[in-house]
């Protein structure tokens, strides 16, 4: 109990200034234990928690960004009506649906969800499949995280912290998997830039921009040091993607030579395991030995219906199931999205890179990134930066160097070269961002110029098409025949 008070107040020393006595730190943690223990007390008199999960019910997560970013979507449910149902199994399995379908504000996107499925089987157009999908994983997204959040309940704050790290951008790794199946790999590789993009300019320079606006006269600080952490591992991220285009253009200006003709897709994999191996030694510095850094700042209840605590309303084996069955259909509109992505670039006349780069990833990560916002209207820029910059930083070094890796497995030769647009616009978005963020503290110039970077790279991929109509689904990005033109 003194530990966990004392991380606490640490963490609260980074965000909101002098830390508090150590007697209002106890009877602060007190009274929240003690209201997680009534949520659960009164789930369990219901009969709502299956057998043996009172216990961990009000078991208290190690809260991180994503976390907090997420529950900012969700609502509270009414369990008065379920109370009245005389069976409990039945009561078990109604309070299973209303938490896994109705308690969250995205339930009216959940109608996308089966019309994707009936557009596809009775044939209503590629196009609308395309979109009622990608409309339909946004609130299977938002699910898949709190349904993880569910299991890590039981798991502790730890191995809670593993599941939040390595699935908090499910999504994205099942597309590229997708993806790679069907050997698109530029569809793969634009997707993830996109993501990386979209989360450092556009989900970061909104949160800015309109939390600057909501704030006008207010200090807006946050904590520097867990930015120079992620801003970091981006630029290392970033070198690893500048190494194998570097080494094709200095093969083929004869300025180098190289001992065999898959060098580039030799160092893409090596280069790919450092990453991960980095991805590994961040994941042991923000859950073990520097989780100080990483606890979100305290939210004041809004006196609104959302959900503030990290609490269990689902058993161990009703969340299991649950995060199958939302995996699942996540996988059937991701390969919709993915089958359909060509036959909605031609009927738009839009190019495939344009999709990818900019549309999929602002409907895919929606839910996050509206979190994200709402947590800087409310002056909470840690939170918000634990979102924008943490689904960045495990895109790049964790879903971009899986996806190399899962690619050889699969006998598919997928590379780190982005080529030098795509690579060169990573490279800057991170120098902004890290400039931006130097000083640890915020207004609304800063966001509105992340903005007008990101409309800028957005306006370049509009204009561009690709050489030839069957390089569409090419191998890879790094084939120098593979070449833009306006």
């Amino acid at each position: 109990m003194p530990a966990a008070a004392s991380h606490t107040t640490a963490a609260s020393s980074n965000a909101l200034g002098p830390l508090l006595p150590l007697a209002v730190g106890r009877e602060e943690h007190q009274w929240r234990v003690g209201m997680a223990e009534s949520a659960a007390a009164a789930a369990a008199a219901a009969g709502l928690l299956e057998p043996g999960a009172k216990e961990v019910a009000a078991r208290s997560l190690g809260r991180t960004a994503h976390n907090m970013s997420s529950s900012s979507l969700r609502k509270k449910s009414d369990l008065a009506l379920l109370r009245k149902v005389p069976c409990a199994p039945l009561r078990r399995l109604l309070d299973n649906l209303q938490q896994v379908l109705l308690a969250t504000k995205l339930v009216l996107l959940f109608p996308a969800v089966f019309l994707a499925l009936a557009a596809r089987y009775f044939d209503f157009g590629q196009e609308w499949v395309f979109v009622l999908s990608l409309i339909g994983l946004v609130p299977l997204a938002e699910r898949l995280s709190f349904l993880t959040e569910q299991v890590a309940c039981y798991t502790g704050p730890t191995v809670g912290g593993l599941l939040n790290a390595t699935f908090g951008n499910v999504t994205e790794v099942i597309i590229a998997i997708f993806a790679l199946y069907e050997g698109k790999v530029v569809v793969v590789k634009c997707s993830l830039l996109g993501s990386i993009l979209s989360n450092l300019l556009l989900v970061l320079g909104t949160s800015l921009f309109l939390g600057g606006l909501a704030n006008l006269g207010k200090k807006q600080p946050y904590d520097r040091m867990q930015a120079d952490v992620s801003t970091g591992l981006l630029i290392l991220g970033a070198l690893c993607h500048s190494l194998p285009l570097m080494l094709r253009y200095a093969v083929s200006s004869e300025e180098h030579t190289i001992v065999s003709w898959d060098a580039e897709l030799e160092l893409s994999r090596a280069c790919s395991i450092v990453m991960l191996l980095a991805y590994a030694a961040y994941l042991f510095f923000q859950l073990k030995t520097h989780c100080q850094l990483f606890e979100p700042q305290e939210v004041e209840d809004d006196g609104d219906d959302s959900v503030s605590q990290d609490e269990a309303v689902l058993g161990f084996s009703s969340a299991i199931i649950w995060l199958g069955v939302m995996t699942l259909m996540t996988a059937v509109l991701s390969e919709f999205v993915v089958s359909t992505i060509e036959a909605a670039s031609k009927s738009w006349e839009l190019s495939v890179s344009f999709i990818s780069i900019i549309l999929i990833p602002i409907v895919g990560n929606a839910a996050e990134h509206a979190g994200a916002v709402i947590f800087a209207f409310k002056n909470k820029l840690d939170i918000t930066l634990g979102v924008s910059l943490g689904s960045a930083t495990q895109i790049s070094m964790f879903v971009v160097p899986l996806s190399v890796l899962v690619a050889w497995i699969m006998g598919v030769p997928m590379d780190l070269d982005f080529n030098l647009l795509e690579t060169g616009c990573l490279f800057l978005a991170i120098l902004v961002t890290t400039f931006t963020l130097q000083d640890g503290s915020s207004h609304y110039l800063k966001g509105l110029i992340l903005l007008f970077c990101y409309i800028a790279i957005a306006i370049c991929f509009f204009v561009l098409r690709r050489r030839g109509s069957g390089s569409n689904n090419g191998v890879g990005m790094g084939v120098a025949s593979n070449t833009w033109r306006i």
